[in-house]
């Protein structure tokens, strides 16, 4: 069954190693086969990757795209272990990560590393309204 993916004009998408750009009309693809597949709104850069949890996912896009767990595989566990121990309420995502990546589902792996970076973002929210609730206590620093 091949995967059906729509273009909007000038997208990107990336099929293997090979960048493909829509021109400027909207596009209708049916890919088959088996090669890594990313839109480009999905894709991380190193200069975006710019949190623990987008560092994380970087780093499963990185396997996922070179079909190659071994060559990052002590970078990845390095970076998720400093996040749960940091934020050990990640514990159940980082599993399921950790379990896809286990099992050669690199995918699955990535999508569920999307779910840490939107857990990772509700975090910081959630941060930033328990600091503007705080009371004043009066100091200057």
């Amino acid at each position: 069954m091949a995967l059906k993916v729509e273009l909007r004009p000038g997208e990107k998408l990336l099929v293997g190693q090979c960048i493909i750009t829509n021109s400027d009309q909207r596009a209708r693809l049916f890919i088959e086969g088996q090669a890594p597949i990313l839109r480009e709104k999905d894709i991380l850069t190193p200069d975006t990757a710019d949190t623990p949890a987008k560092r994380v996912y970087f780093a499963v896009q990185l396997m996922y795209i070179q079909e190659d767990i071994d060559t990052l595989r002590e970078q990845y566990f390095r970076l998720i272990n400093d996040f749960v121990a940091a934020a050990p309420s990640t514990v159940a995502i980082a599993d399921r990560i950790n379990n896809e990546i286990l099992t050669g589902n690199l995918y699955k792996a990535l999508k569920t590393a999307k779910e840490l970076i939107q857990y990772e973002q509700d975090l910081f929210e959630h941060a930033a309204l328990r600091r503007g609730s705080l009371p004043d206590d009066g100091q200057d620093s």
